[in-house]
């Protein structure tokens, strides 16, 4: 496994994935996970959600920060999981920016709905899989490697570890 920080290779994975499992710690300790859907703005070392500010998952956030987020596209062979700190802000123009009309399934009254939350998650680490070829390539690769005696590479695998250099 090759320590890359790679970032954009990070987000790139997560772009085309946007949905994720996003697992938090509940108070007796079970660790608890449900769909999200990842806001398209990917910088530095955090990503964003969309919640409601009354939902047993920020009522977990507030008391253990710690989350998972796991991203998997099995079509294209991509996944992910990242680590990190997450907390809901209150910060207005990101909200504003990261708004989309159909968000008002979820949120009736739109940007001004008194339950619109935004998760932010800080990423304290991350780890990647990404194979360039099919399930089929992967099959024919492992019985190659298998005959040969070989190792089998089945594709990229890095992680990130710490902030944005």
């Amino acid at each position: 496994m090759e320590q890359k920080n790679d970032y954009a290779k990070l987000f790139k994975l997560i772009e085309d994935v946007q949905m994720c499992m996003f697992t938090t710690v509940d108070e007796d300790g079970t660790l608890r996970s449900r769909p999200m859907a990842t806001q398209k703005e990917y910088k530095d070392n955090e990503l964003y959600f969309f919640t409601k500010k009354n939902s047993g998952k920020i009522d977990e956030i507030e008391n253990d920060q710690d989350v998972n987020l796991a991203y998997s596209h099995p079509g294209k062979q991509h996944y992910v999981s990242v680590s990190g700190r997450a907390e809901m802000i209150e910060d207005r123009a990101k909200i504003e920016k990261l708004w989309n009309p159909m968000y008002k399934a979820w949120f009736p009254e739109g940007l001004d709905d008194p339950e619109l939350g935004l998760v932010q998650v800080h990423i304290q680490k991350a780890e990647y899989w990404d194979s360039h070829s099919s399930p089929v390539v992967h099959l024919i690769g492992l019985a190659k490697a298998a005959l040969t005696g070989k190792s089998y590479k089945p594709g990229d695998h890095g992680t990130i570890d710490g902030k944005v250099q």
